[in-house]
């Protein structure tokens, strides 16, 4: 099987694993008791959050471990409102982003806040001028991805920072899920607040960060025992979070190298997609380097997946979150996409252990998939 399916989830590098397996052998005890051996998972557990500060470029103490990106999300969002409501009730937000911010968002909106939903171009970027027009003294949040989990478009988060620092008070959160390890994102960008996933970067689900430029001021979502500077209650999980800091150093590592690789595999699908008429690219050369989207016009997207896995290509409709709802997608509404390609959506995502005779029996098959379903 041909794995193109990497923005859903990864599979964990070997490293990670063995050192999972390791670390829970060794540094089993709690980290929050007194003994030598909570001190020594303790200890572990801090390296590991010093070692994902150098990768973000801010202090170790300014990590929060979660289990993933939709808590992370809805801490940063939830968490940062209610601390700072004394700015304002307005939040800024884009059509596409995940619904583990769109749907906080919702939410605090039936509580009374106002909510700015910035519209996107067919590259599915967002308008600066519309952002600065949409800052007001009142915006306590904007909470902007860098990188579209459905389509890959980027967003310029640098030029974006400059905005919401010199014109407003607002906290700016960036959910850099698909981004972290595919593009260059750290704290040097001007982001107050981050979301980083584990399992999208050959780490283990059940993993993942809020991490934060300075200290982190926020009312914590879950009460008990104290854990994460007192903002994320419940036992830390040692070995998972050592691990998450190695898939990152790793990623942080070989970043360059993979957008490179990643590059090179876009442009060779991309132009295997080009042959056919009726199939449209949802994603442009534009977009993140390891998503290619396109739709097949008047096909639906189960049919091209269960084709492609039949020559054991795996790849799916859109995002992982959304693939088995029957609800169409906001993502393809926002970019208006034309109605009779809607319903034939494929995401291709790739990841770090992707080979190039992979790709090339990838754009083999898929060529041969879509000549098949279309007659030709």
């Amino acid at each position: 099987m041909i794995y193109l399916d990497n923005s859903a989830t990864t599979r964990p590098y070997q490293d990670v694993l063995n050192a999972f397996v390791t670390i829970n052998e060794q540094y089993y005890a709690n980290p929050a008791s007194i003994h030598e051996k909570g001190v020594e998972a303790n200890q572990l557990l801090t390296r590991a959050r010093e070692q994902i500060g150098e990768v973000l470029h801010t202090k170790g103490e300014h990590i929060i471990f979660t289990s993933g990106g939709t808590e992370s999300n809805n801490l940063a969002i939830f968490g940062l409102t209610e601390q700072h409501q004394h700015i304002g009730k307005h939040i800024i937000t884009t059509a596409i982003e995940h619904p583990s911010v769109l749907n906080p968002i919702a939410k605090l909106a039936e509580q009374g806040y106002e909510v700015t939903y910035l519209a996107v171009n067919k590259e599915g970027q967002i308008s600066l001028k519309a952002l600065q027009q949409a800052l007001r003294k009142d915006t306590v949040l904007v909470s902007i991805m860098h990188v579209n989990n459905e389509m890959g478009a980027i967003q310029p988060i640098q030029a974006i920072a400059r905005l919401v620092k010199t014109q407003s008070r607002a906290f700016l959160h960036v959910d850099a899920i698909q981004s972290f390890g595919k593009l260059p994102i750290s704290f040097q960008d001007g982001m107050d607040v981050m979301t980083v996933s584990g399992h999208k970067i050959h780490a283990l689900k059940g993993t993942g960060i809020l991490a934060f430029a300075n200290r982190p001021l926020l009312v914590p979502q879950l009460l008990g025992g104290g854990q994460e500077h007192g903002l994320r209650s419940g036992t830390v999980a040692v070995a998972q979070n050592v691990v998450l800091a190695k898939a990152m150093r790793i990623a942080k590592r070989e970043q360059a190298m993979n957008e490179m690789k990643y590059r090179k595999y876009q442009h060779q699908l991309m132009e295997v997609l080009g042959c056919f008429q009726d199939v449209q690219m949802i994603s442009t050369k534009q977009c993140a380097p390891h998503i290619i989207t396109f739709s097949i016009k008047e096909l639906r997207g189960e049919i091209i997946i269960n084709a492609l896995q039949k020559e054991g290509v795996i790849a799916s409709t859109s995002s992982a979150c959304s693939s088995k709802q029957q609800t169409e997608s906001h993502v393809l509404q926002a970019l208006k996409v034309d109605t009779a390609y809607r319903k034939g959506v494929v995401r291709l995502s790739l990841g770090s252990l992707l080979t190039d005779e992979e790709i090339q029996q990838a754009c083999h098959k898929i060529k041969q998939v879509i000549a098949s379903l279309k007659g030709e």
